[in-house]
């Protein structure tokens, strides 16, 4: 595991999430049913005003951080959390209904920024992406073997993306996301796939972006891969921050919990999250905007008149 006394606690901040909640209004999984018990005239009013009954879906709630240069942030939860929305808040993909996100340079977010094209080869496409992430031709070009020997595709790499498996697929964005050197990295499951092999090149490459003062986030459903990966890890359970602190420790606890819910074992599992809770230190993000240079202009002194000379009479 990345050893968290590597990361400097003053650190300069890299991204600031400050209270962030996002909402979606979905259709009521019940409402059909609503729907049927009405009368005719009602259901008629509905499918032709269009205004079925909706709930609010609150995917983050009250989301706060501040990630620090040279930080690999793991993010876990289980299916639902919301862990695939903060990395998309976090990309400026998506707006949160309340709170902002403030970020040193873009992230990026892999799958999502490579402009990919399935009809093309993974190679012709490396080029691509690179162009699409703002390389010149020239250093999209000098990136190709690099991306290649990461991606680990072997021959597989002249052959069109449509033929690939989603594993590999992911594995050539990894590649591509991380040939422009982002300071900021997202990755959403990215590593979940491939052989040990790619596993042990994808960490060293990450491990050279933090080096380099970088920021990487990593969503995970396995714990393990949080823990051995990462410096630090985040809890999300239903759009709330659970905990957030070392890797090691809030992967632990988040197994300890999963393994409670997996052997049905609710109330064992409501201790832990309640006691999460109880010890996660809250924190609060405050934002200070940079001041604007400002005129500042006397208001009992009127603009300057051009000086005219006095008229004595003698024109």
């Amino acid at each position: 595991m990345a050893e968290p006394d590597q990361v400097d606690p003053f650190a300069h901040a890299t991204v600031a999430v400050q209270d962030v909640h996002v909402r979606y209004r979905v259709p009521s999984t019940d409402a059909a049913e609503r729907r049927r018990r009405t009368n005719p005239v009602a259901r008629a009013t509905r499918a032709v005003l269009g205004n079925d009954p909706k709930v609010v879906v609150r995917a983050l709630s009250g989301i706060s951080f501040v990630a620090r240069s040279g930080e690999q942030v793991g993010i876990v939860g289980q299916n639902g959390s919301g862990k695939s929305t903060l990395l998309r808040i976090i990309a400026g993909l998506e707006n949160p209904a309340k709170g902002r996100v403030l970020a040193e340079s873009t992230p990026v977010l892999i799958g999502v920024n490579a402009a990919l094209v399935p009809d093309l080869s993974g190679e012709q496409n490396i080029r691509l992406g690179c162009l699409a992430m703002g390389l010149s031709p020239e250093q999209a070009q000098a990136a190709v073997p690099e991306v290649k020997e990461l991606a680990g595709l072997g021959k597989s790499i002249y052959l069109p993306m449509k033929t690939y498996s989603s594993g590999m697929g992911a594995r050539l964005r990894f590649a591509i996301a991380t040939a422009a050197n982002p300071h900021i990295l997202l990755i959403d499951e990215a590593l979940a796939t491939g052989d040990a092999a790619f596993k042990e090149r994808s960490e060293a490459r990450m491990q050279g972006l933090r080096q380099s003062a970088g920021t990487v986030f990593l969503v995970s459903h396995a714990a393990q891969t949080i823990e051995e990966s990462c410096t630090r890890a985040i809890w999300l359970n239903h759009g709330r921050l659970v905990l957030d602190g070392p890797a090691e420790d809030v992967a632990l606890r988040y197994r300890k919990w999963a393994w409670a819910i997996a052997k049905d074992k609710p109330e064992e599992a409501r201790t832990i999250l309640e006691r999460a809770f109880s010890e996660r230190e809250q924190t609060s993000v405050h934002v200070e905007e940079p001041q604007r240079p400002r005129r500042y202009t006397s208001r009992h002194v009127r603009p300057q008149q051009p000086s005219r000379r006095p008229d004595n009479g003698k024109g």
